[in-house]
């Protein structure tokens, strides 16, 4: 007896990808960076990276995230079967492209360090649920996970330096 193996969901995976670089899109654009004056004048804390690290960083992470996501998707056959997983990556993707526009966009650095909060419990909290479809998922998340604690931490300096 032959079984055959489930069809990959490709509508559902074309639309994560979607949203992914969308919300790195929306990120890039609204992210001045050094080339903002009002970012240029705060004070900053010693371990602030230079910029072309930030340009590096985003695309691996955004391409780990969704990598897990698509891994998530497989496993699970349809959004329909990972809709809590997926529902969490969704909005951690708003969430995400939501911290640039506090920080960068408004300026509000309170704002954009409680996004920032709510991020990373967003983040901790698709990782447990991406654990239950595939391990490698959620471990991939580990480096996001970790580049959102330190930038809370830039965050943080920023706010009380400020």
């Amino acid at each position: 007896m032959v079984t055959s193996a489930k069809a990959f969901p490709w509508g559902a995976g074309i639309l994560l990808l979607l949203a992914t670089v969308t919300a790195a899109a929306a990120g890039a654009v609204i992210s001045g960076g050094s080339s903002d004056p009002w970012y240029d004048a705060l004070n900053k804390p010693v371990l602030t990276p230079p910029d072309i690290l930030f340009v590096l960083v985003w695309p691996a992470l955004f391409v780990l995230m969704a990598a897990g996501a698509l891994l998530v998707l497989e496993r699970a056959g349809s959004f329909d079967r990972a809709v809590s997983p997926l529902g969490l990556y969704y909005t951690m993707l708003a969430f995400n492209a939501g911290w640039s526009l506090a920080f960068f966009g408004m300026n509000e650095v309170a704002l954009a360090l409680g996004v920032l909060v709510a991020l990373w419990l967003l983040i901790v909290a698709m990782m447990q649920d991406f654990w239950r479809y595939s391990h490698l998922a959620a471990l991939l998340q580990l480096p996001y996970l970790a580049w959102v604690s330190f930038a809370s931490y830039l965050n943080a300096f920023i706010l009380f330096a400020n």
